[in-house]
């Protein structure tokens, strides 16, 4: 027999959502904006990138979510960092590492990936 799952308050908890830094969206829609081995290299790699950096499941850290299409539909995979609202083309590993780097943890922006900013608002 397998071990009880954790509460939500317990799974909630140990992914640390209150206290996030960054939260980032990759889009591994099937094939309209970049092929999908293509998207689905890029999520492998940001998953194990984010782990290797100490980002994941940790105070101040960074969410990341598999997102099955952001609707931009062209020269992805197609990103989008929050709370900046900043939307990236292009996401693939090389990319990925610089705004892992510059923007999730440096908290920059990098401008000639970006296409769009849009920061929510009341």
């Amino acid at each position: 027999m397998s071990a009880p799952a954790d509460d939500l308050e317990t799974v909630v908890a140990g992914l640390h959502l209150d206290d996030a830094r960054r939260h980032i969206f990759l889009c591994v829609g099937g094939g309209k904006c970049s092929p999908l081995e293509a998207s689905e290299a890029s999520w492998a790699f940001l998953k194990k990138r984010l782990r290797e950096l100490g980002q994941v499941d940790v105070e101040r850290g960074v969410l990341r979510t598999k997102a099955g299409c952001l609707r931009v539909c062209r020269d992805g995979p197609i990103a989008v960092v929050y709370p900046e609202g900043t939307w990236y083309r292009d996401c693939t590993p090389a990319n990925l590492e610089r705004i892992i780097v510059e923007h999730l943890i440096g908290g920059r922006p990098v401008s000639s990936l970006a296409i769009a900013c849009g920061p929510l608002v009341d």
